[in-house]
């Protein structure tokens, strides 16, 4: 693999996300904010869960089509409508990221907001991935 998970000493191990991710060699590719819908801009839930399980296939075909897998993802930022949703939800949401990204787990913010501009999004995700050359 091309980047380098970064723990400082004492640190304790973070549970779903890394604190820092060396990235070698490679190209960058922004991603812009996906939400759950399906290519074809259609919402298929109003739920969090389906709506988090699309917007990540949504990221992970933005990364394909660059050449790249999940594992090359360095950064991830989560906008959340529903902080209450998304905690009860967690451990359902741990099974799909395993099932999406598998047992990556890329820098990580989760920012709980008041709106998202595609309605009826609950999630949007933007992220930064490292494509090695």
């Amino acid at each position: 693999m091309s980047h380098q998970i970064i723990l400082p000493d004492g640190w304790p191990t973070p549970k779903g996300y890394s604190n820092g991710i060396l990235a070698e060699k490679g190209r960058t590719l922004y991603l812009a904010g996906q939400v759950g819908w399906t290519p074809e801009e259609k919402f298929a839930s109003d739920k969090l869960a389906p709506q988090f399980e699309q917007a990540l296939k949504n990221i992970v075909a933005v990364v394909a089509k660059s050449g790249g897998k999940p594992e090359h993802i360095c950064k991830m930022t989560c906008f959340c409508k529903d902080r209450d949703q998304y905690l009860a939800s967690r451990k359902k949401l741990g099974k799909i990221w395993k099932e999406v990204i598998g047992n990556h787990y890329p820098c990580m913010s989760m920012i709980f907001v008041v709106d998202l501009l595609d309605h009826p999004a609950l999630i949007e995700i933007e992220a930064t991935a490292v494509i090695p050359e």
